[in-house]
């Protein structure tokens, strides 16, 4: 690949997806330097890396089996324009990032239009909970996988695909540059003043249907405790939705936006009630103790729940295997439920204590410590394509 840059064509079409791209950009910039380019799908972070996006991936951002059927036209077309886009660029090898059903059909467009061409998978379809033929399927479309988890792994080299272990880049995160104090000035909060971090979640439908009964949670708590900081990260994806939604609380509440204030926010929170997803091991990792919750469009959640073969959806929950943060799933994901449980969080620290440090014992167990994800993930797609 003398005379060229090697262009590699990274895409993801959801806030976590975003972030391990754009850490995957920044490591093989520190290898290539010059030497490497960047074509693909992403969002904010990855633009600041260099990866172009052709739309905005926030209408991509979806979960649930209804919202996938309605959202399937968009997808298509989606998958297309980025297809075209591999078609225009010509990239040395493609990595799809997470979103199973948005990257498949990357994948196979892109296999049809260039057999030739690489095609790594990064994050592995969850078939240790459900769906166990997903296997099969990604060792007949993708090249190598990158996994995330040690669990991962055998139910893909069982049907030959070709697997690396890199750790999950969330374990990584450094929260040496965070400042909570300046955040606790900002909100006009004191030291030792609680605070609740709001964490609704990434996608517009979890906006929609977990947002509800957090802001019941919310109201319920500040009711009870006037002198509560309320803070609530923003995710770009929704970061309209919740500003609008926000607004219209009759207590004030604190949106911020960007990855350094929510880090600030994090390592100045008391407590956390969080949308079930990355964040929470972002959380665990920073520290915080935690309530986490989801909500389902009902025909989904009766779907998924007769094909979900674990009992946790918390990553530290199914690595220690018990509840270490509880979870609030469906109906038990109401205000009532909630704001107990963040109560009972904020007004005994010795629970919140045993909560964190046992959150902390599990993302050893993850794989916590271990060498820089982002780094790994760089070595392998490069010895896949021999540089």
């Amino acid at each position: 690949m003398t005379g060229r840059p090697l262009t590699v064509m990274l895409v993801a079409a959801e806030a976590s997806g975003d972030d391990r791209g754009a850490g995957l950009a920044r490591a093989l910039k520190r290898r290539l330097g010059e030497g490497v380019r960047f074509v693909g799908v992403g969002g904010a972070r990855m633009r600041a890396e260099g990866v172009e996006s052709p739309f905005d991936i926030s209408d991509l951002s979806i979960f649930g089996l209804l919202e996938g059927l309605l959202a399937y036209p968009k997808v298509v077309r989606r998958a297309d324009e980025t297809a075209a886009l591999a078609a225009r660029e010509k990239p040395d090898v493609a990595v799809l990032i997470d979103s199973w059903g948005f990257t498949l059909r990357v994948a196979q467009r892109l296999r049809r239009q260039d057999p030739k061409l690489p095609l790594v998978k990064y994050v592995a379809p969850q078939v240790w909970a459900s769906r166990p033929g997903r296997a099969r399927t990604a060792a007949q479309w993708f090249d190598l996988l990158l996994t995330i988890h040690a669990f991962d792994a055998p139910a893909f080299e069982r049907e030959g695909l070709r697997t690396v272990l890199v750790g999950d880049s969330t374990l990584a995160i450094a929260f040496s540059a965070a400042d909570p104090a300046r955040l606790r000035r900002e909100i006009g909060a004191g030291p030792d003043e609680p605070m609740l971090l709001v964490l609704p979640g990434s996608r517009p439908s979890e906006i929609e249907r977990v947002l509800p009964a957090f802001e019941d949670a919310v109201r319920r708590l500040k009711a009870e405790r006037p002198d509560l900081h309320v803070v609530v990260p923003a995710a770009p994806t929704v970061a309209e939705l919740v500003k609008a939604r926000v607004a219209g609380w009759p207590h004030r509440a604190h949106v911020v936006e960007g990855e350094s204030a929510k880090r600030d926010a994090m390592k100045a929170a008391t407590v956390a009630l969080a949308c079930s997803g990355t964040v929470t091991t972002e959380l665990a990792v920073a520290g915080v103790p935690m309530v986490v919750g989801y909500r389902l469009a009902p025909v989904t959640y009766a779907i998924l729940k007769r094909l979900i073969r674990t009992k946790w959806v918390t990553l530290f929950n199914i690595a220690a295997q018990d509840f270490v943060a509880p979870e609030l799933i469906q109906d038990e994901c109401n205000g009532p439920n909630l704001a107990r449980e963040v109560a009972l969080r904020l007004d005994n620290h010795d629970l919140r204590q045993r909560q964190v440090e046992r959150q902390s014992a599990a993302l050893i167990k993850m794989g916590r410590g271990g060498p820089d994800p982002n780094e790994a993930a760089a070595d392998a797609v490069l010895a896949a394509l021999g540089s």
